[in-house]
């Protein structure tokens, strides 16, 4: 990998470049802002000028897909993986608040064990809370923001991850939250 520093004001982007570098095909992941940049293919090796991200990570080859299993978060309850790792990053899915079969009543105690849930899967990976760089906090009623960031806070030291929290109209299993988070290896 090659990093490439640039402004420190702005986001950052993930380009691969195909395995078929003598086609000269260049795909890009854009995970924030980026603007006024310019990528060159060149003999297979990515010559990158970045006048605006903060970061970008060049990753020369196929970037491969592979299921993470553990038996220490609820298994996937439909056509989907408790998380799939992507190098260099790890996705969980949405993390609903069961151990052992069993849902807990308050928001504070399903907060918990979705995050313990999302520690599991990471774990697996030999990962930790603290590789987590964004998340997303489903709420079945946003009037429980307040107490569900005082257990999310338990979990994660600065710099914290990038969040969102949205209100939906339902979760699976009638959940209160359900949390799937992004990590980097």
């Amino acid at each position: 990998m090659i990093f490439a520093e640039a402004t420190p004001t702005c986001e950052w982007t993930v380009l691969v470049v195909s395995a078929f570098a003598s086609q000269k095909s260049l795909a890009s992941l854009e995970l924030g802002r980026l603007s006024d940049t310019k990528y060159i293919l060149e003999q297979g090796a990515c010559v990158g000028e970045v006048k605006s991200a903060h970061l970008a990570k060049f990753v020369k080859g196929n970037t491969m897909k592979k299921e993470v299993i553990t038996k220490n978060a609820p298994g996937a309850i439909g056509p989907y993986s408790q998380g799939v790792e992507t190098t260099p990053f790890v996705f969980t899915s949405g993390q609903l608040p069961l151990r052992d079969g069993v849902m807990p009543e308050t928001i504070e105690e399903q907060t918990r064990i979705s995050l313990e849930n999302v520690k599991a899967i990471l774990e697996e990976q030999g990962l930790s809370m603290n590789d987590v760089v964004k998340t997303t906090v489903f709420l079945s009623d946003i009037n429980n923001f307040v107490a569900m960031n005082g257990v999310y806070a338990e979990f994660f030291e600065k710099p914290y991850p990038a969040r969102s929290a949205v209100e939906v109209a339902r979760l699976p299993k009638d959940a209160l939250i359900e949390i799937e988070a992004i990590a980097t290896k």
